[in-house]
């Protein structure tokens, strides 16, 4: 299941030349986003040296829109603060690309957001953190507003209804979007009722695997 995850870019972090080349971070390590999620040093590795194998780097997409790419990644790796992206929008050849880099330099675009399977992933009890230690990185898109919280609550709706088990990340998300639990119930509730999903031979954890099968009727709602 593809999933998108949001960085807001400022112009003093972004070098833009006129050519339409610019540089930036695709991804910081170790900075909780508002979902209780920090990508870790080393997560992309893996992707970024099978991607190496193949020649190419992941797609430059407008608005995480397949059919919209707007330039190609000249340059992609992992440093101390991130994911560090070179790429080169082709506004010679294509007036969408030329559109997005007027906006790039105007300021008017709200950030960088990668596109991505996740692979492996910790949870912190301590800090109260999903620690995203392996990412398949797919696409970096220039976007104009965070991925939408929807699109989530139907990433989880349609994991649930085709029998698969969405990831903790995705459900204690979905929890507060669509349910409004506060940031603690949806811990709480994940401490005990997401453990129990994925241990479905226990007949001591029936009922909390009951509570999170319920959920699929109340996303059939949304």
């Amino acid at each position: 299941m593809m999933q998108l995850k949001h960085l807001n870019i400022q112009l003093k972090d972004v070098t833009v030349s006129e050519s339409g080349e610019f540089t930036g971070y695709g991804s910081v390590f170790g900075v909780e986003d508002s979902y209780g999620d920090a990508v870790m040093p080393g997560a992309f590795q893996r992707s970024l040296s099978e991607w190496s194998q193949k020649g190419r780097l992941p797609a430059l997409l407008w608005q995480h829109k397949a059919s919209e790419p707007i330039g190609i990644y000249t340059e992609m790796k992992e440093d101390e603060h991130g994911l560090w992206v070179k790429g080169k929008l082709l506004i010679d050849d294509d007036q969408l690309a030329k559109r997005a880099y007027a906006h790039l330099k105007a300021g008017s675009l709200g950030g960088l957001s990668i596109g991505y399977v996740l692979r492996d992933y910790e949870y912190d009890k301590q800090l109260g953190i999903y620690k995203l230690l392996d990412i398949d990185l797919w696409e970096v898109s220039l976007v104009t507003f965070p991925a939408n919280d929807e699109a989530r609550v139907s990433e989880v709706k349609s994991q649930l209804e085709a029998g698969e088990v969405p990831s903790p990340s995705n459900v204690e998300r979905a929890l507060r979007e669509a349910l409004g639990f506060s940031r603690t119930q949806a811990k709480g509730f994940m401490a005990k009722g997401y453990s129990a999903l994925q241990q479905r031979d226990s007949e001591a954890d029936e009922d909390a695997l009951d509570s999170l099968k319920n959920l699929k009727s109340i996303f059939a709602g949304k």
